[in-house]
This record gives C-alpha cells, sequence and structure tokens, in this order.
C-alpha cells in the first residue's frame, strides 16, 4: 500500500483511497503511480473473483473497475458489491464495448472512462466523484439543516436525506442518478442541454461523445415513468436537450 507524502496536489483530495481493479499489471502501475502522485491513496486488486470481498472488507473512498477480469467479470463484481458499498465505482470500458457502458450504468456504476485511459481525464472523473460523495456526507450529518425537498404529485425527492419515493414506494438511485434527479428538479421546466447537464454533474466540459447522461435519463424514465417509451415527468425536447415536468407525475390516491 503507498504511503503519500505529496503537498503539490488538492489537499481535500489526500488521505482518500482508490481500490484499482485492473488485470494489466503494467496498466494497473501506470495508473497507480499517476493517481499517487496527485494525493490519491491507491490499492490494486487484479482478479475479479477476489475483488467483490476486497471492496467490502477495504471500503474505499472510490472503486476503479476494469470491465475484463478473470475470475469474475467486472459487471458481476458490481452488481454484487451494490447493496453493501454505496460509494463511486467508476468503469474501465474499451472503445467497442458501448452495451457494456450502458449495463455498468444499469448496475449501479457510477462513471466510465473508455481505454486507452486518458489520465487527466481519468483524474478529473475521480475528482468529480469524490467530491459528489464528499457532498453527499456533509449533508447526511448536517442534520440542523433544514431539509431540502420536492414534492411534485406522487414524487417526493428529499435532498437532506437523499431519498426519492414515488407513489410511497422507495426508489432506489445512484449517487449519480440521484444528484442528476435533483438537478433536473431544481430547473423544473426549463429545457437543459446534454452539454448544461453533463458538466453540472462532473464538473468537467462536455466533449460531445460521452452519452452517460442519455443512459441516465433513460435509466431514470425506467424508475419513475408509468411508460418509459412516453414519458410524462421527464420528456425529451428534440435538439434542445431534458425537460422536468412539475405537472407530469400523478398524484396519490
Amino acid at each position: 500500500m503507498a504511503k503519500i507524502t505529496h503537498t503539490t496536489t488538492e489537499q481535500s483530495f489526500c488521505y482518500h483511497t482508490i481500490l484499482l481493479i485492473e488485470d494489466d499489471k503494467r496498466l494497473s502501475a501506470v495508473i497507480a503511480e499517476y493517481l499517487e502522485k496527485q494525493g490519491l491513496q491507491v490499492e490494486v486488486e487484479y482478479r475479479g473473483d477476489t475483488a467483490v470481498q476486497r471492496i467490502l472488507t477495504l471500503q474505499p473512498d472510490l472503486v476503479i473497475l476494469d470491465l475484463m477480469l478473470p475470475g469474475l467479470d467486472g459487471l458481476t463484481v458490481c452488481q454484487e458489491v451494490r447493496s453493501q458499498y454505496n460509494k463511486p465505482i467508476l468503469m474501465l470500458t474499451a472503445k467497442d464495448e458501448d452495451i457494456d457502458q450502458i449495463v455498468g450504468l444499469e448496475l449501479g456504476a457510477d462513471d466510465y472512462v473508455i481505454k486507452p485511459v486518458q489520465p487527466r481525464i481519468l483524474l478529473a472523473r475521480i475528482r468529480s466523484l469524490l467530491r459528489r460523495s464528499q457532498t453527499t456526507k456533509v449533508t447526511t450529518i448536517a442534520s440542523s439543516t433544514p431539509q431540502k425537498q420536492y414534492h411534485f404529485g406522487a414524487l417526493k425527492i428529499n435532498d437532506s436525506e437523499r431519498t426519492v419515493t414515488l407513489h410511497q414506494q422507495a426508489i432506489t438511485l445512484t449517487t449519480i442518478e440521484f444528484d442528476l434527479l435533483w438537478f433536473l428538479a431544481t430547473h423544473a421546466g426549463e429545457i437543459l442541454s446534454r452539454d448544461v447537464i453533463f458538466s453540472a454533474l462532473s464538473g468537467i466540459e462536455y466533449d460531445g461523445l460521452d452519452r452517460s447522461v442519455d443512459i441516465r435519463i433513460s435509466r431514470l424514465r425506467k424508475l419513475l415513468e408509468v411508460e418509459p417509451s412516453d414519458p410524462k415527468g421527464i420528456k425529451t425536447v428534440r435538439g434542445k436537450g431534458y425537460l422536468f415536468v412539475t405537472t407530469g407525475w400523478e398524484q396519490d390516491d
């Protein structure tokens, strides 16, 4: 386990533990060395069949999870740990594994980075996920802060408790799915472009290629809409973006 003594990086990210699960030992060494130079503490795991227990035992601040692993693939690892591990999971995926990117987000991954890995992009995504995770902790701990919540018909969103209920039934969302829903609700009635949503959630400029916003919108519709193919609450405005409709959520009986 690397001991970090760097003083030139952002202090708020020092001492965060990253578990890197990657079977390519050369690549994992390059990534680990780069991240350690940025003030992050990195643990490395090379196999999928031992990764599940390692994640649950270590409970790192963030997991970087490769899709193709010996013993157990990354998608299965993600699915198996999600109910017991609520911190960010960042998946590594190859360019020709578009379907796996979608499935990964469906199974609870918070973000993905396409191989070959660009270190600065990887670091930006990690920092964004850690910021979001830290914000969640502060919000949860600060119980004296008045609750922030929205109530649209049968849909209730509570930012302080990070909970969503629909028709009085709890809806389980990942951290980034909740952040997306909260952002849309906060800007209800406004058409938000993919660029604006991506930048607001990730903290980095949209590159014009990333599909994660579309995938997560689709995921929210499956969880919240009566007819996901004909959404009433989160609508697509062709050529412009997405619109959260306050009247699109059926009232409780």
